[in-house]
């Protein structure tokens, strides 16, 4: 290392110095007449320990060093005390761009970088099969397959799964909605974590027929028991069923999502989970010690075929993925913090050519201080260390004023848990106030070198006969290069929000196909149990939407396994008529929902008739939409074929369409309408959404629709009670929020390129007054003085667009994946940004261009 490097060389120079006097001794001592060994000795004598002359030399050298270091301190902080308003500037830039770095950084260090809290979280996989011929979207696996992988699989040291179910709590006097997963065996040893009260299941629990308990979360204890560890034994009402508590969960503990209320075994050996093609379980497993992720998937694909070749239906149709756990938490999530790191690296990059400015300026008044030091001895080095402690001075202070930004900054990433995966392990940690400080050092060193090198180049003569700030200056090429930089970098932030901005006006632009407004949103709790009795399951969910539409001020309800409008692709391969042709697969998007839909939803029905009343899966009514009709049906002859799904379980629907309905974007308003199924059946799941189309405000019916279904079915808790068109808001939550980012960012880019064009047109304006004195008495005019500042801040604002749209261009192809309706290299937003940039480079140049033409050539030219 370098330091390493420096104190050997140190040593070596004080080797060679210990040998010079020590020869110098011995010849003395021979010259007395001693002989060569008795010189040396007496030399040796005489000098002392080596060693201890070695130190006595390095605590000279320390001592000197520590001295300098004080006195630079000392210096930096007169400095400060001297020059308030220059220092509060440098320190509130700082603090704004190192504390949204800061803010980022440990954003990205929570979600992006910090391996998952659970021990050795890198072992742990998400697992799950696929159709091998893309068929089916399910990718859920059967409890009878997971033992198997389990059981087979030997780069494994466990295989586990859960499910969730929704469900109300009768111990208080209303029904309480509580998230329940249903976890397989070995779930928490695979995690390894064990509950803070209480104990893990035992295996005579994880069995069918075993005792009904319940390990709930941290929450809900605090929720219902306020924290009295007196609750595990107790006993909580969940639907028609007592559960006793075993344990209580870690605060940290909220796997699989933070909505957890409990946990309760999901035997595998029951009867209705023996079926392979009865799919459930969301699959996560641990490898074991030094196996890679490679030799599991391997591994797992190996026992799939083996399980393919012992039940070829429908084993030998799957395939089987692996992930890992913490890649499957995340998700896209990681592209959008990056994007933010960018951005906020080119504020801080920006705020440092605007502090170098301000600093170029500063030391260029300083120099006949500068110089004076000159005169007394000091070295170039001496004053650069000065020099460069003041600036890491006022760093370390803005750096202290980001961190206060920085935990602001965390406390809301909290308030976006909903949206952010592990939103609530961000905090200001060692690392995060580690890297702040090392952006105050670099922040020092960029902003701090160049000033200080240029500052101290110049000759004492020279330096000392600059006595007057009214000289006629140079072009100062630095500062203006500064400037452009800043410029640079501001148009690239711009044009980056700009493109997002217009994407999200081209979203909102976009006719969905179906009408969300008037629309109340809501589930009502269930449980997969009931799913056992799917004739009494639809009559219960029909009965509650026949009860809904009797309601006043209610014009229409359903229910549907998905929202309009909400991401919920599950892709599908049908057969017409029974006929399957391998060179035209039919795929299209599969839909559930219920008789009223496209009432409630308002999708228009172009032909035919819609969904009829149906009581099973099996010869079902079918409408599917416009774009399948034309791809798929010839168009209007769609009407009374018959459609069947191909799966590889015995599951499939089948059904006979009756109608053919308008296209809608049922995917997603920034997903263009795709080939849809539409499967008549009210019952999807236990809990599907329920859509309820109002007269009035949505909202205004909440109260009323809760009472129908109490009144109804009073052991149920109604949630997740909110207007459409709030969900397909939130649907956009990450688009708008990175979107309004990065255009304060780049908001705030601009304005510190404005406030370093302003700064240096006033310095520059400041030093060329003897010049604009001597034009002026010449005859110029005073509009040409200002014309000619006014021209020189906008070259210097026109060069940094050039370069800017430049960088812009390359940069920007990362966005193209988050832009819809826009080009990365949209013509109007690249000319709206310059246009933009100019007008206000021009209002920033205006006032010390006006101030410079407002000279008075008779006062300055006495002053000289």
């Amino acid at each position: 290392m370098a330091w390493m490097s420096r104190w050997r060389k140190r040593d070596e120079r004080l080797d060679r110095e210990i040998a010079f006097h020590l020869a110098e001794q011995m010849e003395a001592n021979v010259a007395r007449g001693m002989s060569q060994e008795e010189a040396r000795r007496q030399a040796l004598v005489d000098f002392g320990g080596r060693e201890q002359v070695k130190q006595s030399m390095r605590e000279v050298h320390l001592s000197s060093l520590v001295e300098a270091v004080k006195f630079n301190v000392k210096s930096a902080l007169r400095f400060m005390r001297r020059s308030p308003s220059f220092s509060l500037a440098v320190i509130l830039t700082l603090a704004l761009g190192i504390g949204a770095n800061s803010a980022v950084f440990s954003a990205i260090d929570a979600v992006v970088w910090r391996p998952l809290r659970f021990p050795d979280g890198d072992r742990l996989l998400k697992i799950s099969q696929h159709d091998a011929q893309n068929r089916d979207a399910n990718s859920f696996v059967a409890p009878v397959r997971l033992e198997d992988w389990n059981r087979m699989a030997s780069t494994f040291q466990g295989i586990s799964g859960y499910y969730f179910d929704d469900l109300s709590e009768l111990s208080g006097p209303l029904p309480e909605k509580v998230t329940q997963a249903l976890v397989a065996p070995r779930f928490l040893e695979i995690l390894e974590v064990s509950p803070m009260l209480g104990r893990n299941f035992t295996a005579q629990e994880e069995h069918w027929g075993g005792p009904d308990v319940v390990i709930i979360s941290f929450s809900y204890w605090q929720r219902k028991f306020h924290g009295d560890p007196s609750a595990v034994g107790q006993k909580v009402q969940i639907g028609k069923y007592y559960y006793a508590i075993v344990g209580v969960m870690p605060e940290w503990f909220q796997f699989p999502n933070r909505d957890v209320d409990m946990w309760t075994p999901s035997a595998p050996d029951a009867p209705f989970a023996q079926r392979r093609d009865s799919t459930w379980y969301t699959v996560i497993g641990r490898m074991k010690p030094g196996v890679t992720l490679k030799q599991a998937t391997a591994d797992l694909a190996t026992v799939q075929s083996r399980l393919g070749k012992q039940f070829p239906k429908p084993d030998a149709e799957l395939t089987v993925q692996t992930e890992p756990l913490k890649d499957a938490i995340v998700g896209a999530v990681r592209n959008s913090l990056w994007l933010l790191y960018g951005s906020v690296s080119l504020l801080l990059l920006i705020a440092c050519a605007n502090i170098a400015a301000l600093l170029l300026a500063r030391t260029a008044e300083r120099e006949h201080e500068i110089s004076v030091r000159f005169s007394l001895g000091a070295s170039r080095r001496a004053v650069i260390g000065q020099l460069l402690t003041e600036v890491l001075a006022l760093a370390l202070a803005g750096s202290l004023a980001g961190l206060a930004v920085a935990a602001s900054a965390a406390q809301g990433f909290h308030l976006l848990a909903k949206t952010l995966p592990r939103a609530e392990e961000i905090t200001l940690n060692w690392r995060v106030a580690v890297y702040s400080l090392a952006c105050a050092v670099v922040t020092a060193l960029l902003c701090g070198l160049f000033p200080a090198m240029r500052g101290t180049r110049r000759g004492l003569a020279s330096s000392l006969a600059q006595g007057s700030r009214t000289q006629v200056s140079t072009r100062n090429p630095v500062q203006w290069a500064l400037v452009s930089i800043q410029v640079t970098l501001a148009v690239t932030l711009l044009v980056s929000a700009g493109l997002l901005v217009r994407s999200m006006e081209e979203i909102g632009r976009v006719s969905p196909g179906f009408d969300p407004s008037h629309v109340l949103t809501m589930q009502v709790s269930g449980s997969w149990g009931e799913t056992s009795d799917m004739k009494t399951l639809v009559q219960r969910i029909d009965r509650m939407l026949d009860g809904l539409r009797t309601l006043p001020g209610v014009e229409a309800a359903a229910t549907s396994g998905a929202l309009p409008g909400v991401a919920d692709k599950y892709q599908q391969e049908f057969k017409i008529d029974g006929k399957l042709d391998p060179s035209r697969r039919i795929l299209a998007d599969s839909r559930w929902v219920s008789v009223g839909y496209f009432d409630a939803a308002r999708i228009p029905v172009m032909l035919g008739t819609t969904c009829r009343q149906s009581a099973t899966t099996k010869d079902i009514d079918v409408v599917v939409n416009r774009s399948f009709a034309n791809l798929y049906l010839g168009g209007t002859a769609a009407i009374g074929h018959t459609l069947e799904q191909v799966s590889y379980n015995d599951f499939s629907i089948k059904g006979i369409v009756q109608g053919i309905a308008g296209d809608a974007r049922e995917e997603g308003l920034n997903e263009p309408p795709v080939p849809t199924v539409y499967s008549c059946f009210s019952a999807p799941d236990p809990f599907p959404n329920y859509l309820v189309r109002t007269r009035g405000e949505p909202m205004e019916m909440a109260d009323a629709v809760r009472q129908r279904i109490h009144e109804l079915e009073p052991g149920r808790s109604v949630y997740a009670m909110m207007p459409l068109q709030a969900h397909l808001e939130e649907s956009f939550s990450d688009n708008r929020l990175r979107t309004r980012l990065l255009s304060l960012f780049a908001l705030t880019a601009v304005s510190l390129a404005c406030i370093g064009l302003y700064g240096t047109l006033s310095y520059l304006g400041r030093l060329r007054q003897r010049e604009v004195g001597v034009r002026l008495a010449l005859g110029a005019l005073r509009r040409q003085i200002m014309t000619r500042f006014l021209l020189q801040g906008l070259r210097a604002a026109g060069v940094g667009c050039v370069a800017g749209l430049g960088l812009a261009v390359g940069c920007t192809r990362f966005l193209s994946s988050m832009l819809y309706g826009v080009s990365a290299v949209d013509p109007a937003t690249y000319s709206g940004v310059v246009l933009f940039i100019l007008l206000v480079a021009a209002i920033a140049s205006l006032a010390p261009a006006v101030r410079a033409a407002r000279v008075e050539p008779v006062k300055v030219l006495r002053e000289e």
